[in-house]
């Protein structure tokens, strides 16, 4: 099995905004909407759920160009449910996705049809989000001591 990780970085910058960096180099400011923050990027929500839509998008688009269909453009809509748990606490409850494609009016629905079967496996996001993920936390101090560490012993 192949394994690889890739680090994520995060800065806080001001209050609730923190500077997001990755290791192409690129840089993302992401806030909390008001009243925590100031809503001057999207928050840790728009995010995952732009990460579903992305991956589902990017998944089927390749597919359609490894099959040969022409397609002229991709546009994705997610909308994110957000419900509260049994100890009222906020959390996500779905996510619906719409991708609408264009495609070249010689491109029939026969020639997509293994594509539209197989895409959703291929899509790393949705896939783990769906099967959820193992998250492990720690929290160190600015002397280096762990303070909290939610690993299993």
């Amino acid at each position: 099995m192949e394994e690889k990780q890739l680090t994520v970085q995060m800065e806080q910058i001001d209050n609730y905004q923190f500077k997001v960096s990755f290791d192409e180099g690129i840089d993302l400011l992401m806030d909390e909407p008001e009243p925590l923050g100031d809503d001057n990027g999207p928050n840790a929500t728009k995010v995952l759920s732009a990460a579903v839509g992305n991956c589902l998008s990017a998944s089927l688009l390749f597919c359609l160009q490894k099959a040969r269909i022409d397609v002229r453009k991709v546009r994705t809509t997610v909308k994110t449910d957000m419900t509260r748990n049994e100890k009222k606490r906020l959390r996500i409850g779905g996510s619906k996705v719409t991708i609408n494609i264009d495609l070249d009016a010689t491109d029939g629905p026969n020639r997509m049809r293994k594509c539209i079967e197989l895409f959703e496996s291929f899509c790393v996001v949705t896939a783990s989000v769906r099967n959820g993920i193992d998250v492990a936390v720690e929290v160190i101090d600015q002397n280096g001591e762990k303070l909290y560490d939610s690993s299993p012993e």
